[in-house]
């Protein structure tokens, strides 16, 4: 109040401002810059009336990849933002098992996920080059979840319980993986084999 007195104009001007700034701004506020997509028919595009979950992002935010329940049943899928639109992925989804928790690497290629194919959660990699699946568990004893695949596609963590203790696995895919790089985009989005 002391300067209210020595300076009894700017102070009641710089008042009124602050408080007509903070009513236009709040007055302003929206959502900010979500992309959030209309839920769309089945099959068709990112958001369904199924759930979606476990969402990765590739390096430049082309791809985004997701564990759904669409058709029935959890699998992965993989939306292109810059086309708009569902990218296949042949042989992944595997009939009468689960696929769930994917990761993606920096350029797309490559798709870790967790899948019961064999009665037990397993870790596979997925290539969309290729569009073969390799299990990276095989034979290892305990339960596997949240897998996690480095941008280049060589290493990849999880979490393995072995007896009630959860620990982070890391595995080498090791120096003859093609790597994954994020100025290296799949050209054209690869089409399956006929």
């Amino acid at each position: 109040m002391l300067l209210a007195k020595w300076f009894p104009n700017s102070l009641g001007n710089w008042l009124k401002t602050l408080v007509s700034c903070l009513v236009l701004g709040l007055s302003s506020c929206q959502q900010g810059n979500f992309v959030n997509l209309p839920t769309q028919n089945l099959k068709s595009g990112l958001n369904t009336r199924s759930a979606e979950e476990y969402s990765n992002f590739s390096y430049d935010g082309q791809y985004i990849v997701l564990a759904s329940d669409r058709q029935g049943k959890r699998g992965i899928w993989l939306y292109d933002l810059r086309g708009r639109r569902l990218l296949p992925l042949p042989g992944l989804n595997q009939p009468q098992s689960r696929q769930d928790q994917p990761d993606i690497s920096s350029d797309g290629r490559y798709i870790v996920y967790v899948s019961e194919q064999e009665g037990k959660p397993e870790i596979f990699v997925y290539d969309r080059q290729t569009f073969q699946s390799e299990k990276i568990t095989k034979n290892w004893l305990g339960e596997v979840r949240h897998p996690s695949i480095s941008g280049n596609g060589r290493f990849i963590s999880f979490e393995l319980n072995r007896g009630g203790q959860w620990d982070i696995m890391i595995y080498d895919r090791g120096l003859n993986t093609p790597l994954s790089l994020p100025n290296q985009l799949l050209e054209n989005n690869p089409q399956p084999p006929n």
